[in-house]
């Protein structure tokens, strides 16, 4: 608790009200996010292969407009370019609410996608201007984990209030997903109203450097996207398709240990995140990916293990397991990786290095389920697991190559004896 309330007084006001809000801003997303292509599916009776379709609009979107986004975020500050994507997400949810053609479901997907490729570039940008330091790198696990719980909570309340034989009660969640976006919003026009992402007017002029080629000409951020794009590959990319295809068909557990996979993990990253935030403050940032790789490569091994006990104890307890070892990266992962891009931008261009952050990690989201799903639907579940621990090493590997070329302020070296945030 000590931690805690140290971290809490060293962040500026503005930074707490960002905080303190997470929770109920993704509350309304936890409830709509399990169960979209169920709703698709089963309530509005679209064909499974449209409702995925559907479902891959929203990233798809979200990707296409992730470029532009960075570069207005750049030039009239990232404020302007949430309120605008906010505005896309209550309109979105609002339509996909009431939606009965597939057709009206798409451009409500659409909008949706819009505020997804905004938002990541635009709040990161948003986090990197209010606070600095250690404390940037703590600000973003500690966020990461509040927007977990908030999923969470959100999820768990969603399961136990939505019927598939009751239109409404889905109606109700979508719309509720739509009013935790005025929340944001609200902040956005209230206490963050003056918070600045963009240079001065009277700055020197961009001369190119930039712009999105001469970011990624740096081998810094070349190597950084290949590790966030290969990460997010083999980690979040499966937590949604690869991983409870292979729970169900292979280790051949119920819904239910599924569901309480997804509960451990949540449980995890809540739990454990200010601990490793704590270990982890002042090393560099590479050699934790270095150890998160390793620690997903295990659970990877746990994951695949369980292929060979099906539909016993010991895969239900090593499912579960996975979820919990893997959940354990994580924390490793979303402190470290957002800071390192905002640490090499400068203000002029944290929108653009925000969204070169956001398109490898939609990248990999989009890619990771279509391979997991020709995998696996072709029986090839042993060269699944074993590409998803070969990707793990590979992590680690770029991870090597990237702190040769990584400048120590990026990579979390602090040059001062003693943090700026004490974690004890």
């Amino acid at each position: 608790m000590t931690g805690i309330r140290t971290f809490w007084r060293a962040l500026p006001r503005e930074g707490r009200w960002l905080l303190s809000t997470v929770v109920v801003q993704t509350f309304g997303r936890g409830m709509t996010l399990p169960f979209t292509i169920i709703y698709l599916h089963e309530v509005r009776g679209f064909d499974l292969g449209l409702s995925g379709a559907l479902m891959s609009l929203i990233a798809i979107t979200g990707l296409l407009v992730t470029g532009p986004g960075g570069t207005l975020i750049d030039r009239y500050g990232a404020r302007r370019v949430l309120l605008i994507g906010l505005l896309s997400m209550i309109a979105g949810c609002t339509l996909l609410a009431f939606a009965t053609h597939p057709a009206v479901a798409a451009v409500a997907v659409m909008l949706i996608g819009v505020n997804f490729g905004v938002s990541w570039p635009g709040f990161n940008a948003l986090i990197a201007s209010v606070v600095d330091g250690e404390v940037r790198q703590q600000y973003f696990g500690v966020n990461f984990a509040l927007v977990n719980l908030g999923i969470g909570v959100g999820g768990i309340i969603g399961g136990f209030f939505v019927d598939v034989h009751d239109p409404g009660t889905f109606t109700t969640i979508f719309l509720i997903d739509a009013a935790t976006s005025l929340i944001p919003m609200a902040l956005l026009l209230g206490p963050l109203r003056h918070v600045r992402t963009q240079a001065d007017a009277d700055a020197p002029a961009d001369d190119g450097g930039g712009s999105y080629r001469a970011i990624l000409r740096q081998p810094a951020v070349r190597w950084l996207t290949l590790l966030t794009f290969l990460a997010v590959f083999i980690g979040y990319g499966q937590l949604e398709a690869g991983f409870p295809a292979f729970a169900r068909q292979v280790s051949g557990v119920s819904t239910q240990v599924v569901g309480i996979a997804f509960a451990v993990n949540t449980a995890v990253i809540v739990l454990l995140q200010f601990t490793v935030l704590r270990l982890i403050a002042g090393r560099r940032r590479t050699r934790v990916m270095q150890v998160m790789a390793l620690i997903w490569a295990v659970s990877w091994v746990i994951l695949g293990l369980t292929g060979l006990l099906p539909a016993s104890l010991a895969a239900a307890i090593g499912v579960i397991a996975y979820m919990g070892v893997f959940a354990f990266g994580e924390t490793m992962l979303q402190p470290t990786v957002p800071a390192i891009y905002n640490d090499l931008a400068s203000d002029r261009t944290r929108g653009r290095y925000n969204a070169v952050n956001s398109a490898a990690f939609q990248g990999g989201a989009i890619t990771g389920p279509l391979v997991a799903g020709v995998m696996l639907g072709e029986g090839l579940t042993i060269w699944f697991v074993s590409a998803m621990v070969a990707g793990s090493v590979a992590v680690g590997v770029i991870a090597i190559v990237l702190e040769r070329v990584l400048s120590p302020v990026a990579n979390g070296v602090i040059d001062t004896p003693a943090p700026l945030v004490d974690p004890r």
